[in-house]
């Protein structure tokens, strides 16, 4: 079966937004620092080794050795976080939230891409060192979002009450999904080696962190992984300054309401609030907000004076986690980094952020759309070979693949736009002689051309679908094969978790993406396993 170059572009399930990202449109421009091709992280990276001081990489990198203390890590990542000490020393993040499991396929290519980047910056810059970063959103508190994984067609979930941030929840009631997953994932080599993974992350670590760190740091242990829990509180001792503006001057709301104003004629991934601050405990994260001259926290009866706020972002600054509009510029403060990856969400917000991160005297990284991957067995391949399908016609929505094969396999040609044309040109004439006569016959001619017309489009509308009658066995073989690889008419990648692909092929599985994966072409990637 011939393998497609499908861009992003084409691939139909990228936002106008992404595109115009993409395509580099000029509307776009003021609203990036850089855009992610190999020569311009040059620049990127003078930039942040003249902004990143050697006192921030060695609290950074203390945080880091106390995040690993009781966990085994290869010599790649430990030879990494040491790396990071020296100033010659870069990172490339991505973020993801801690879902059960690694949640939808596309946790791996994120990944994936921030190990592959760094080896591509590695040949085209060998004087400096580039170290992958996986970032936990360890401060969320969307539980419901991350508490489940979709595997063979059931959905595998965890049922558990969680009020505060989500990588401090323990992780007492895993027993009873890992007796699910093991029910469901069978008893081959592969799936045994699952289900040990699972039980040594979830049911030998106390907390969603330690378990999520455990897990990532399993598959990704020799390809020099470092994985950063931001809800520190020596790292949080970094962030107090830009809290402290924040509380205060509230700055990034006015920055982000008028970046927003510049992309009104797309949608707005987030809007920002007064204070983009949380207060956190372990029960407990919560909008702090400013009312009647004093901070409060929000569902608390904990109030606090400005002297008071501020003694206790200097005390407690653990407690104060940012939101989705500040959680970046955290990023960026406390790493050497020079390019985030993430999905085209993620993207669209971070295009809101360019100018707070100037008003905070922040370097602003290059901003790479991540992978996305279309996983197929051989079986699949040949399955569409044999129905004369290449994977572009696998892209499109059902009813316009079902309509164009159908048009391709029938004796017939599907399509009356010579008739209509013909008949267009009749009309014409007629046109012409009747505004030689009565006016009023001009109205009825031109409603005779509309009723023919719209009878030539029931007749071609008809013959499809006599013609789909006819063609039904294998169309059927075609839904059935999109459907495999498009489930529920959407992206494998947002919906099929990684076992039930390492379940069949096993470590070949993440070897393959590594071998495959280019993160700076611009191009969905089919891959035949």
């Amino acid at each position: 079966m011939p393998t497609d170059c499908i861009s992003y572009q084409n691939s139909g399930y990228f936002s106008d937004l992404m595109m115009d990202y993409l395509n580099e449109k000029d509307a776009l421009r003021p609203l990036y620092h850089r855009f992610p091709k190999l020569e311009n992280f040059k620049d990127q990276l003078l930039e942040k080794q003249n902004s990143f001081t050697l006192e921030n990489r060695k609290i950074l990198v203390s945080a880091l050795e106390k995040q690993y203390m009781n966990f085994e890590i290869s010599e790649a990542s430990l030879n990494n976080i040491q790396l990071l000490k020296n100033t010659t020393s870069f990172t490339i993040t991505t973020g993801h939230q801690l879902n059960l499991f690694t949640g939808p396929l596309y946790f791996l290519y994120k990944i994936i891409s921030t190990i592959n980047l760094c080896k591509e910056l590695q040949k085209k810059y060998p004087e400096n060192n580039f170290v992958p970063i996986y970032w936990m959103a360890t401060e969320d508190h969307d539980f419901e979002e991350i508490n489940y994984f979709n595997l063979n067609g059931k959905k595998i979930q965890w049922k558990k009450e969680s009020f505060g941030p989500v990588g401090r929840l323990d992780t007492k009631g895993l027993e009873t999904v890992f007796e699910e997953f093991s029910k469901a994932i069978g008893i081959s080599e592969h799936a045994n080696y699952l289900k040990k993974v699972f039980q040594k992350a979830y049911l030998e670590h106390s907390n969603l962190a330690d378990a999520t760190r455990y897990l990532a740091n399993e598959l990704f242990k020799e390809e020099g992984l470092v994985i950063l829990d931001g809800d520190d509180k020596n790292l949080k001792q970094l962030f107090v300054p830009y809290a402290k503006e924040e509380l205060l001057h509230q700055t990034s709301s006015t920055e982000v309401l008028q970046t927003n104003e510049a992309l009104r004629d797309y949608k707005i991934q987030v809007n920002p609030r007064e204070i983009n601050l949380f207060y956190i405990e372990d029960h407990l994260r919560e909008r702090i907000v400013f009312e009647n001259g004093q901070y409060s926290v929000l569902n608390t009866k904990m109030t606090f004076s400005e002297k008071e706020i501020r003694t206790e972002l200097e005390n407690h600054p653990e407690k104060f986690s940012p939101n989705v509009i500040l959680r970046p510029l955290y990023q960026e403060i406390i790493l050497p980094n020079l390019c985030y990856i993430g999905g085209g969400g993620e993207l669209a917000y971070w295009l809101q952020l360019q100018s707070n991160f100037k008003a905070n005297k922040v370097p602003f990284p290059i901003l790479l759309l991540r992978n996305s991957v279309l996983l197929a067995t051989e079986k699949q391949a040949q399955k569409a070979a044999k129905l004369d399908l290449n994977w572009s016609d696998l892209f499109q929505k059902q009813n316009i693949l079902l309509t164009n094969k159908t048009k391709q396999l029938s004796q017939f040609t599907i399509d009356f736009s010579e008739q209509k044309e013909h008949l267009k040109q009749q009309f014409v004439g007629l046109k012409e002689m009747a505004k030689q006569t009565d006016k009023s016959f001009i109205g009825a001619v031109e409603a005779q051309e509309i009723k023919q017309l719209k009878g030539l489009d029931n007749l071609e509308k008809r013959l499809l679908k006599a013609e789909k009658r006819v063609l039904a066995d294998k169309l059927e073989r075609i839904t059935l094969l999109q459907n495999e690889l498009f489930p529920s008419q959407s992206l494998q990648e947002r919906k099929v978790n990684f076992a039930a692909f390492y379940e069949a092929f096993g470590p070949k599985l993440i070897e393959t993406l590594l071998e495959e994966l280019q993160p700076l072409e611009q191009e969905f990637t089919v891959v035949v396993l």
